[in-house]
């Protein structure tokens, strides 16, 4: 019998395995991982009839290309780009089935950064603290894909239905941030938090996983010093010496001593996970 797993052809620039990430374990200094753009990954899962938890591959950029030992139901979407089965067009968007041997290529992103490639079954990696995610920060999970390397498949649900599309969310021009302030805005004068919430900052060629780093004018402190080290969440906005702020993402630390101007709302990090270098950013503070 064929084993069900699939190689490695073209690994890319960074290609992970995310599911919804592990929770509870930032007491330990694990932070959650999972998928950045989780509604996408969701979606994904859907078409091709897995649970919408289900591990996926995270593509960065430059997509990646895979080829499975059996036939496979897989689904790609996120951000969009060209898709391929041994070297036919295939739909970016839609459930395909690829053959056993065939060659899956997932180019690189026309919008946005990162694309998702959901296989029925999912990929079966060995979960690590309930979940199968790669965090970068930690390193805990299966290691970033190689070239050549061979990770497994899942059985596909018997009599999962699967979708040949679905609607999905557009790739914004500009990204806005809604904040709530705190818990160190006082840490802060008036006019850095004016300026946090009336000028338009882009992102960084330097963000990743960690954190969406920004460029922009920085943020004036009314007091000097450092804070003991503290818990940090997902969405704090967290502004180092430079002045310049930092959104911390899915791989973030849990804990820091840098003060935390405010945290943005978890319904708006999806699309700060598809905000590539130079994208406008804008902070809305809400209540």
């Amino acid at each position: 019998m064929t084993v069900r797993s699939f190689t490695v052809v073209r690994a890319g620039a960074l290609t992970t395995v995310q599911d919804r990430g592990r929770f509870g374990h930032a007491h330990l200094g694990v932070p959650r991982s999972g998928a950045l753009d989780p509604y996408a990954a969701a979606l994904a899962n859907r078409l091709v009839g897995n649970d919408e938890g289900a591990a996926v591959l995270e593509t960065t950029l430059t997509g990646c290309a895979v080829r499975p030992g059996r036939a496979v139901t897989v689904a790609v979407g996120g951000a969009p780009c060209p898709v391929t089965v041994d070297g036919r067009p295939a739909p970016w968007g839609a459930a395909v089935r690829v053959g056993a041997g065939a060659v899956l290529e997932v180019g690189p992103a026309v919008r946005g950064v990162r694309s998702y490639v959901a296989f029925a079954g999912g990929v079966a990696a060995d979960p690590v603290l309930g979940s199968r995610s790669t965090d970068l920060l930690s390193g805990l999970g299966p290691a970033p894909l190689e070239d050549g390397m061979v990770l497994p498949l899942g059985e596909a649900r018997p009599g999962a239905a699967w979708y040949e599309g679905a609607p999905w969310r557009g790739v914004p021009e500009e990204l806005v941030l809604r904040l709530r302030w705190g818990p160190r805005d006082d840490w802060f004068t008036a006019g850095a938090l004016r300026t946090l919430a009336t000028s338009t900052y882009r992102v960084a060629a330097a963000s990743n996983r960690v954190g969406l780093r920004l460029e922009g004018p920085p943020l004036e402190r009314a007091r000097a010093g450092e804070l003991p080290s503290e818990g940090m969440v997902l969405g704090a906005v967290q502004v180092p010496p430079d002045g310049r702020p930092v959104v911390f993402l899915a791989d973030h630390p849990t804990t820091g001593g840098y003060p935390v101007v405010g945290v943005v709302r978890s319904a708006d990090l999806a699309d700060a996970a598809q905000a590539g270098p130079g994208t406008r950013v804008r902070f809305v503070p809400v209540r």
